[in-house]
């Protein structure tokens, strides 16, 4: 088919003699097939020599549906249909496996020739898919590395706020409070919500601010940890002081411990446990408690709820698999992970209530032992709604860690689809950035026409073609 603006091909090549075509055809292409109009290989031929691709000698008389994986058979008919048809030609990403079962990865096009056999040729596309492997072992690994940062992060902000001494985080330049802990909050009595902000020294009595001072800046000439003793404003009772100095983000900072001696405490370890115990029945998100063998010992509203029972009770002594979604399998899905690494994180799966309804959840869960007995904590979240905020009609929201995670509930031939376009998109906007923003560079470098080029570049919404102008 004509396009509008440019000549026909027929008119740019004119006449060429055979050898000048062959020699086009190879540089146009890695491999070219004959075919007849059945799709039986009748010549193969290769630009240059390649140890993987020299099977084709041997596709000589068989079928071209039989030298391609199973999922490519259906390509390889579309693929024939265009050509027999005169439709316009289209590109077709074939795989074929090699003596040692690797996969040689051709995109494939195909003419109609003059005596009805069909023209195949073929580009390596071995070089795009190991930089695809490539970026996405790369992204997966800075996906782990943020989710790691994300726990340790995590597990320190944790020991900050349930330490039972007080604790404060001071700007060594300004010696103003930065963050302080819920035991110091409670220390600090009337002071606790006004303390972000203040001096340091307005938290103490008058007569032990210069003393402070000079302990502070002690400590900061130094760079090692030093100990005091002052008496808190108001309280009349003297408070040990150990500060030490650390950096964050290029900022001095001081941690400061305060003993507890002295301050009175208006909750005992006995009343923090009856709290804890309290939040967790009524938390939002589900929490169970299972033996060794995942059946159920305690459990809150919220996940008899989930499980559409009326009350925590009826769980008891019930196995936590009748209501997992894939029977017989989550569950020892998750006992053989908690046996192995004592916890699971962000677990997907479904929760069937009693009466039918299915909801989509995230379980974190936690080894335990007590009093020589062996416990499993589950903490049981429903992301539905999450879910269908995150899912959009273009399916290009996922990251590589999210599509993993669809194993088990959405269909391979749909992951990979989706996978597929991920890593389209990210590779022209990895050769639009090489480039400089040079279209015609990042179609070459791509390997597609420019026009290729720009439907792909509206289709993924990269950029307005009206504003910007090739180089």
């Amino acid at each position: 088919m004509q396009q509008i603006g440019y000549p026909d091909a027929s008119e740019v090549v004119g006449s060429v003699e055979p050898s000048i075509a062959a020699s086009l055809l190879s540089a146009a292409s890695d491999i070219s097939l004959v075919l007849d109009a059945e799709g039986r290989v009748l010549r193969a031929r290769l630009s240059q020599p390649d140890s993987q691709l020299e099977q084709s000698q041997n596709w000589i008389g068989r079928m071209l549906t039989d030298v391609v994986s199973i999922e490519c058979r259906e390509k390889v008919q579309a693929l024939l249909e265009d050509a027999l048809s005169g439709r316009p030609r289209k590109w077709r990403h074939l795989n074929h496996p090699d003596r040692e079962g690797r996969i040689v990865p051709i995109q494939y096009s195909a003419i109609r020739l003059a005596d009805g056999q069909i023209l195949a040729f073929g580009r390596d596309l071995r070089s795009v898919t190991e930089l695809q492997k490539r970026l996405v072992e790369s992204h997966q690994a800075m996906e782990r590395d943020y989710q790691r940062m994300r726990q340790m992060e995590a597990r320190y902000r944790l020991l900050f706020e349930t330490a039972p001494e007080p604790m404060l985080v001071i700007d060594a330049s300004t010696r103003r409070i930065l963050e302080a802990n819920a035991t110091a909050e409670r220390a600090l009595g009337s002071q606790a919500r006004k303390q972000a902000g203040r001096l340091l020294t307005d938290c103490f009595d008058t007569s032990e601010r210069a003393e402070l001072d000079a302990l502070m800046t002690s400590v900061l000439s130094a760079g090692r940890g030093e100990t005091a003793r002052a008496r808190m404003a108001g309280a009349g009772s003297e408070t040990a002081i150990a500060m030490t100095l650390f950096r964050h983000d290029n900022q001095s900072l001081f941690l400061v411990r305060m003993s507890n001696q002295g301050l009175a405490s208006s909750e005992s370890a006995e009343d923090n446990r009856a709290l804890t115990l309290e939040a967790l029945g009524q938390s939002p998100d589900g929490f169970v408690v299972t033996d060794a063998s995942g059946t159920v010992i305690t459990a809150n509203q919220a996940f008899a709820d989930l499980c559409q029972v009326g009350h925590p009770n009826a769980l008891l002594s019930e196995s936590l698999d009748r209501w997992l979604g894939r029977s017989g399998v989550d569950l020892s899905v998750l006992l053989a992970n908690l046996r192995q690494r004592g916890s699971v994180r962000l677990f997907a799966t479904t929760l069937r209530g009693e009466n039918g309804l299915q909801t989509e959840v995230e379980m974190s869960a936690r080894s335990l032992q007590v009093a020589g007995r062996h416990y499993l904590s589950f903490s049981v979240r429903d992301v539905a709604t999450r879910l269908d905020e995150q899912s959009t009609p273009d399916g290009l929201t996922r990251s590589a860690s999210q599509l993993t995670e669809l194993v088990g509930r959405v269909p391979l031939k749909d992951i990979v689809g989706e996978t597929a376009e991920l890593i389209e998109k990210l590779c022209i906007e990895a050769a639009l950035d090489l480039t400089r923003d040079n279209r015609a560079s990042a179609a070459e470098m791509l390997g597609l026409s420019r026009q290729s080029l720009y439907v792909k570049l509206r289709q993924y919404g990269l950029g307005d073609l009206g504003e910007r102008a090739d180089r």
